[in-house]
């Protein structure tokens, strides 16, 4: 089978990879729904973080709806950013998609989120956070590569 040879485009990188994030993003919520990482009705970082900017409590419809802009802002600019690596430096896009996936569990809910207060340490999390985080964000990563390598086919 032949390859398509493209030439490299920032422009397309960047829209390839935030259609993948929006997408991505879908997946990885209805995989939290179907396997939450917390059980207990606790805040998801997104609404904490959403409190921490707003500089008081909000209300239940203002914190999801926050936190849910913050949630799918995040996973559409990460989707960009990896369209444009992938542009450039194509081993990013190596396993379909999960180390990407993996390395942004890491950056985030391993390193990023706990040094913020925004979530627990890797060794205060419960089991069930650290295997539905992994979960959810293997899945991100791999539908985030099948749709930029799709779209990126389609912007040829």
């Amino acid at each position: 089978m032949s390859e398509i040879k493209t030439q490299r485009s920032l422009a397309k990188g960047l829209l390839a990879g935030l259609i993948a994030g929006l997408v991505a993003t879908a997946a990885k919520s209805i995989a939290e729904r179907l396997y939450p990482p917390h059980v207990d009705g606790e805040r998801e970082p997104p609404q904490i973080l959403a409190e921490q900017i707003a500089g008081h409590p909000l209300n239940e419809v203002a914190s999801s709806a926050a936190g849910g802009a913050i949630h799918w802002g995040f996973g559409a600019a990460v989707g960009a950013a990896y369209g444009a690596l992938a542009e450039y430096y194509p081993a990013a896009t190596d396993k379909e998609g999960a180390t990407f996936g993996l390395a942004l569990m890491t950056l985030t809910h391993e390193t990023a989120l706990p040094a913020m207060g925004l979530a627990a340490s890797v060794e205060d999390q419960s089991p069930r956070e650290q295997t539905s985080e992994a979960a959810s964000h293997l899945l991100y990563g791999m539908v985030a590569e099948r749709v930029r390598s799709l779209v990126r086919g389609l912007l040829g």
